[in-house]
């Protein structure tokens, strides 16, 4: 099957072998080239494990890669994994020269999370090549391929790679060895240790487990929570609302190094007795003085769609991109501050972070009250 013809396909539409085949069709077509891997904000094990894995495979197909993401690293066990793949990873800033790459590749997202950075590539023209990612899909991309799928973790979907080929995962390559552990890394976490885990899901942690090495692995699931993040928790037990099994906290403000305990108190919030669903919430600040309003849900109700429910609440901006999204039993949202960004005299941050809150808890409120008033 030609490249012209897997441009017009995804998962959904061929078998996952046919997929699979169309991607390595079409980075063998690109050799010599240098691609540009792009990361969401904040990446996750499950994020830099696939990049980790993507530049194995693309290298074995002779392509260059350099690994960039927005935000910052700060999850213990992120930094970590980032220090056993001995990974490169460059932040984005404006000072990045799109021109340099004839292509791009989105991994673990579909680009909501970093629109700076989508909009510079688009500006440069920088053909977009391929999506591989497990969340719903989101419109905003059209990929040359398109791998998305309703499983647990990308990384569940590059272990597929790397077991079909050309690249066969050997026990006695060191950088095998890593990638295989990373990649299991990023499954466990994607599925919280396999609770929400599905059946391509541990046919992928089979086959990585014959090739990972159990000491790293626990090495970087024993990374502990960091001091931050034990205080936003503190902060979000005392502000939380509970209401109708839902758990909703905002956490005010944050620095942007600490913006991965958002998600990590929703998972705590989450474990709460008679609380399915938790939704986290707070302002995070960047070095440039910007600002933006970011939030995780997480949820054990099956009937309950993140996805739908996040684009639900938050809607869409002025483009017409929704503000968030998800998966299965997890999502989130970012919302730029614009205007308002700053925190200023101490008065009015107090201020803003009341409206914000104010808004965020109006919507949500409204939202239960519609769907808990009709049962």
């Amino acid at each position: 099957m030609g490249i012209e013809q897997a441009s017009l396909l995804t998962t959904t539409d061929v078998p996952l072998a046919t997929a699979h085949d169309n991607l390595f069709d079409l980075l063998t077509a690109h050799r010599g080239e240098r691609h540009i891997i792009v990361l969401h904000a904040y990446p996750d094990p499950d994020a830099i494990s696939a990049a980790y894995a993507h530049r194995l495979i693309s290298a074995e197909c002779g392509i260059e890669t350099d690994i960039v993401y927005c935000g910052a690293i700060s999850h213990t066990q992120n930094i970590a994994l980032t220090r056993l793949l001995n990974l490169d990873l460059t932040a984005y800033d404006s000072t990045l020269d799109p021109s340099k790459y004839a292509g791009a590749v989105y991994v673990d997202h579909q680009g909501g999370t970093c629109p700076e950075l989508v909009e510079a590539l688009e500006a440069a023209h920088v053909p977009l090549l391929m999506v591989v990612d497990h969340h719903e899909a989101q419109g905003r991309l059209q990929p040359a391929f398109s791998d998305i799928r309703r499983v647990g973790a990308t990384a569940t979907i590059y272990a597929e790679y790397l077991e079909n080929g050309p690249l066969h995962l050997n026990k006695t390559n060191k950088q095998h060895v890593t990638v295989a552990t990373a990649l299991l890394h990023g499954l466990m976490t994607d599925t919280a240790n396999f609770v929400r885990a599905g059946a391509d899901d541990f046919h992928a942690a089979g086959y990585l487990s014959q090739f990972s090495d159990a000491n790293l692995l626990s090495q970087i699931m024993g990374q502990s929570r960091s001091k931050p993040t034990m205080d936003i928790i503190h902060r979000a037990l005392a502000s939380r609302t509970i209401v109708a099994n839902f758990s909703i906290a905002g956490v005010g403000y944050l620095r942007g190094e600490n913006r991965d305990a958002i998600p990590q108190t929703a998972d705590f919030l989450a474990s709460e007795e008679n609380v399915h669903t938790a939704i986290v919430y707070g302002i995070v600040g960047d070095d440039n003085g910007g600002e933006k309003l970011i939030g995780s849900l997480r949820t054990s109700k099956l009937v309950l769609d993140p996805d739908q429910f996040i684009k639900e609440v938050f809607g869409k901006d002025a483009a017409g991109h929704y503000f968030g999204g998800g998966k299965q039993t997890a999502g989130g949202f970012q919302i730029p501050i614009d205007f308002l960004a700053g925190t200023g005299r101490d008065q009015y941050a107090d201020l803003k972070w009341q409206v914000y809150d104010a808004q965020v808890k109006h919507k949500l409120l409204t939202k239960l009250e519609v769907e808990h008033g009709s049962r």
